[in-house]
């Protein structure tokens, strides 16, 4: 509003176009998209973002360029610096809505020399980003000035493809939290830029806010984040192979066989993962809560901090299905309540339950924290199929003898479930 109203403005002509066209892009957005697409939608919404910082920087640098004494040095390093991580915030979210949405693979893209090309593409930015403060800071130098910057943000482009091309989909969420912080530092230097004080402080907030839940959930992980700062996060391959598979078998059950070891559990804790995203089972999955509760049971949800696609996927989407706020506890919290746990009911979350994180340090994954479901009475898995999770590895959970795989979509055998407890 305190934009709008600037004395400067003198049409609001294509302010309005913009407000009108923007909200009729976004608006559909926010109501027809599903809650399961979420870490899609707010990885297209950074990248939009992305993109107007970066347009104002092109128009703020080609205005400067008219100023007799030059922008600055204040207003200069401003300019590059939306511009720089504007641009590459833009291809990184491109590139994370795409192996979220599955138009590009969800395994980590590597090919030869990739961080040391990663490298040298970032540091070509940086370099032509100082350039152009000590150079165009005092005013035009002729075409120099034009072709460094414009060089500068195709670079910018580059690296944000580079950086995210790599990571695996697993790896997303932190993925999606530090291109948040970028977008975030990078309206912060718009604000700098235009002299808004509302844009420098949001900006701010929005930036430190991704960066410490970035570095907390790389924490979570056991990952380095340096290694996330320059795409290698994630896709590094294991250098010696995980455990096969080979001559395990699994036990399968029925959603009958299920529901009596569910209905008759004392405490039940539910791990709660991508599957249940993919196949929207929130709602089925709060109705056997209940149902748990009503029969005397006691229920809690255990969300590991990297489960699905995004930071806080399950908490959203267990929100949107009422589940008491109370009932939902973080790794640390629930980790040593399994080993009490008469039935831990998993829900499509597959490398976060991996205990070949602990036992295996020959696993890519070794080292990472897990949900201790191994540590419970019995388990059931609900899975769609046999497949890997994003980490290529076998789970070793599906193979223990207290382990139960419950075959089919979480929603569809979650209905069954509760349908046969009722009968009970």
């Amino acid at each position: 509003i305190g934009t709008l109203l600037n004395h400067e403005i003198v049409s609001y002509q294509f302010i309005i176009i913009g407000l009108v066209v923007g909200s009729a892009i976004g608006l559909p957005m926010g109501l027809l998209v599903p809650m399961t697409a979420m870490p899609q939608r707010i990885a297209i919404s950074h990248m939009f973002g992305a993109l107007a910082v970066t347009l104002v920087g092109i128009a703020e640098f080609l205005h400067s360029r008219e100023y007799a004494g030059g922008p600055g040095v204040i207003k200069m390093t401003a300019i590059g610096f939306e511009t720089l991580f504007g641009a590459l915030t833009i291809t990184g979210s491109f590139m994370a809505f795409g192996k979220l949405q599955g138009f590009i693979s969800g395994q980590p893209i590597t090919f030869p020399g990739q961080k040391l090309i990663n490298a040298a593409v970032f540091f070509s930015a940086v370099g032509l980003y100082i350039a152009l403060v000590v150079t165009q800071s005092g005013g035009a130098s002729g075409d120099s000035g034009l072709i460094m910057f414009a060089v500068m943000t195709v670079l910018a482009l580059v690296i944000g493809v580079t950086l995210v091309l790599p990571i695996g989909g697993a790896d997303m969420p932190v993925v999606v939290s530090l291109l948040n912080s970028y977008a975030g530092l990078a309206a912060s230097a718009t604000g700098f830029a235009i002299g808004n004080n509302i844009l420098i402080v949001a900006g701010a907030l929005d930036g430190a806010s991704g960066f410490i839940l970035s570095i907390l959930m790389s924490k979570a992980m056991n990952r380095s984040f340096a290694n996330v700062l320059f795409g290698a996060f994630g896709g590094e391959k294991a250098a010696v192979s995980a455990k096969s598979a080979e001559g395990l078998t699994t036990r399968s059950v029925t959603p009958e066989d299920a529901a009596m070891r569910i209905g008759y559990a004392r405490n039940v804790i539910i791990v709660p993962g991508y599957g249940m995203a993919v196949a929207q089972a929130q709602h089925a999955v709060r109705e056997l809560a209940e149902l748990i509760e009503k029969r005397g049971g006691r229920v809690r949800f255990a969300i590991h901090p990297v489960a699905g696609r995004m930071p806080g996927h399950m908490n959203v989407l267990l929100a949107e299905a009422n589940v008491p706020y109370d009932h939902l506890f973080d790794l640390d919290e629930i980790n040593e309540e399994f080993h009490t746990c008469d039935v831990a009911l998993v829900l499509g979350a597959n490398d976060v339950t991996n205990p070949a994180a602990k036992s295996d340090p020959g696993s890519p994954i070794y080292g990472m924290p897990i949900l201790n479901v191994q540590d419970s009475e019995q388990v059931i898995v609900v899975k769609r199929g046999m497949a890997t999770g994003f980490a290529g590895i076998e789970n070793e959970l599906f193979y223990l003898d207290k382990t139960s795989m419950l075959f089919g979509d979480a929603k569809s055998v979650l209905s069954q479930v509760v349908t046969e407890v009722k009968g009970l």
